[in-house]
């Protein structure tokens, strides 16, 4: 496959590591210098701009969390006056006040660098089309793609989410080349291409970009399987920049990190110590390359480990594994971690589709947890008798790797709602009854 950027992505890590020193000294300077928060943050931890002389004393530096971003909301870290700033997004808010993030045209260049690298490394091309159907608007993923295909040399047809034959009859007509949205939406617009009777090979479709929400090896497998292409991995989040953050090559094997822009860390949760490579822990980013929101060791709250050694593309950059959940969306049942993509794992493992919902409640004070699945339909023409020996099946198999007993119902196909977006795969009654 094409690099898009060999110069950095192939780069030495001794360069790497100039540019990263040189680029961190700049931010910490201007954020200490144009924003309070990190002004105050820094004098309370008892360190100066003065004391960062590469990129090896971030060790120094305190973190930033989410609630940081809030209760300085809306424009409180923003480190340039706002004549300076050419686009806000934010987050969706589901889970609290929306973090708000800016960028100067700068920003918005590193960022676009970011997703070409990205679609570079799956193998798009400027002669291609790029169907992007994350949604557009504060959202950052529409924007990030489209910006990312049309810096690539690429075309960039804006869809957005929402009407999914529509979708269908677009990558048919336009002869679009590669899907780019999320994991759970890819799925369901094969599952239309599946019920339209159309044959996927039939589609001028060869790959796609996938990410916003945590997926498995094997969903991986079956969006392959149902729209006959090569899927990829494209990791962001918005107070970073959005998708392009870092991303799959053909190896697939590990994220390669926009490490010149975006320089992370593994820490312990617990100890906020960094871990070395392979130990997995809490991902965190320092925005060295971004002007607006120089954020400082921003804890992600993503669970991952890193890789340093040369991969087999030949880009040097740092890996990430694929997250393994987030820490902040790990279920505690009963004294044991649950993570969502455990439960898809084990479903995918046992032929089912990944169209399911993780309840849990609190009986009689003790928790409770309910996976809804919905059967494929060789499963629903079986038996009562055969689908209540499914069902002990899975609840078997999810003992095993859960170490906890979840009780399993199986539900007609298309029961569950489907999502344009990320997909809600936890209703957790306990915090509702907090």
């Amino acid at each position: 496959m094409p690099i898009y950027q060999p110069e950095i992505e192939c780069a030495s890590r001794d360069y790497l590591h100039a540019v990263q020193s040189a680029r961190l000294i700049k931010m910490v300077k201007n954020a200490y210098e144009h924003v309070p928060f990190y002004k105050k943050l820094l004098d309370d931890a008892g360190i100066q701009p003065g004391d960062i002389h590469s990129i090896d004393d971030i060790v120094k530096l305190p973190f930033t969390v989410k609630t940081d971003l809030r209760d300085n909301y809306p424009y409180g870290l923003f480190a340039v006056p706002p004549r300076d700033l050419v686009r806000i997004h934010a987050s969706s808010g589901t889970t609290g006040k929306q973090t708000v993030v800016g960028y100067t045209a700068h920003d918005v260049d590193v960022w676009a660098e970011g997703a070409a690298r990205a679609l570079s490394a799956a193998g798009c091309t400027k002669d291609d089309f790029v169907h992007v159907s994350y949604g557009y608007g504060l959202f950052t993923g529409g924007l990030g793609l489209h910006y990312g295909a049309e810096k690539l040399g690429a075309t960039a047809i804006p869809v957005s989410s929402g009407n999914t034959k529509r979708q269908v009859q677009i990558l048919q007509d336009f002869g679009s080349d590669f899907l780019c949205c999320t994991p759970s939406y890819a799925m369901f617009i094969g599952e239309t291409v599946r019920d339209m009777g159309i044959d996927p090979t039939t589609l001028k479709l060869r790959g796609g970009l996938f990410g916003a929400e945590p997926w498995t090896d094997n969903m991986r497998r079956e969006i392959e399987r149902l729209l006959a292409i090569k899927a990829y991995d494209i990791y962001g989040l918005s107070e970073i920049a959005g998708p392009g953050v870092a991303y799959d090559c053909e190896c697939q094997d590990g994220l390669h990190v926009c490490e010149d822009h975006f320089f992370p860390e593994v820490i312990d949760p617990d100890t906020l110590q960094p871990l070395p490579d392979g130990e997995y822990g809490e991902l965190v980013f320092t925005c060295i390359g971004k002007e607006a929101l120089p954020l400082i060791r921003y804890r992600t709250r993503d669970i991952c480990a890193l890789r340093h050694e040369v991969c087999s593309c030949g880009r040097t950059v740092v890996r990430m594994t694929k997250p393994r959940g987030r820490s902040d969306d790990m279920l505690i049942i009963r004294g044991v971690n649950v993570f969502p993509s455990q439960v898809e794992h084990v479903l995918l493992e046992l032929g089912m589709d990944p169209n399911y919902l993780i309840i849990v409640d609190r009986k009689n004070n003790l928790d409770t947890m309910e996976v809804q699945v919905e059967m494929n339909p060789s499963l629903f023409s079986d038996t009562v008798k055969d689908i209540e020996n499914a069902e002990k099946r899975i609840e078997g198999a999810l003992q095993s790797t859960l170490n906890i007993h979840a009780r399993v119902r199986l539900l007609e196909p298309n029961t569950l709602p489907r999502s344009e977006g990320k997909a809600k795969r936890v209703i957790d009654n306990r915090v509702l009854q907090a």
